[in-house]
């Protein structure tokens, strides 16, 4: 599998605030030809956050999920088992376990994944775009 995955702030940002993605990262998600995953962790980590009211501005993207999904052209990616495991095992000081779920599976399925998140350039094994 080659393509891009999409990190929860970005799915959210090319739903609702494109301009807070890098020219680099809108560039790849507005070509029609890219492959763009989104990962199951990011439901729950949107409907998750949400319910605690952490996400108030962005209630029309979690209401609307995958219809924002179709909208960007995206494939969800499920949580397999090999990407948990991989996730747990990893030598990896980052507690959080959302970006973990994402890091293993842009490993494991060979894709990019694009994140402003900075935490994710300390993993020689994860391609990042931004």
């Amino acid at each position: 599998m080659n393509g891009y995955l999409l990190d929860t702030h970005v799915l959210l940002w090319a739903a609702q605030e494109d301009g807070k993605l890098s020219p680099a990262a809108r560039a790849v998600i507005e070509r029609v030809d890219s492959k763009l995953y989104i990962s199951a962790i990011s439901a729950f980590e949107l409907g998750n956050k949400y319910r605690l009211g952490e996400l108030p501005e962005y209630s029309h993207v979690v209401e609307n999920y995958h219809g924002i999904v179709q909208k960007l052209g995206a494939t969800e990616l499920p949580v397999r088992s090999s990407h948990a495991y991989y996730a747990a095992k990893a030598e990896w000081a980052h507690r959080d376990p959302f970006d973990r779920i994402l890091a293993a599976q842009a490993s494991l399925e060979n894709l990019t994944l694009i994140s402003s998140d900075t935490t994710f350039s300390e993993l020689p094994w994860v391609s990042v775009l931004w």
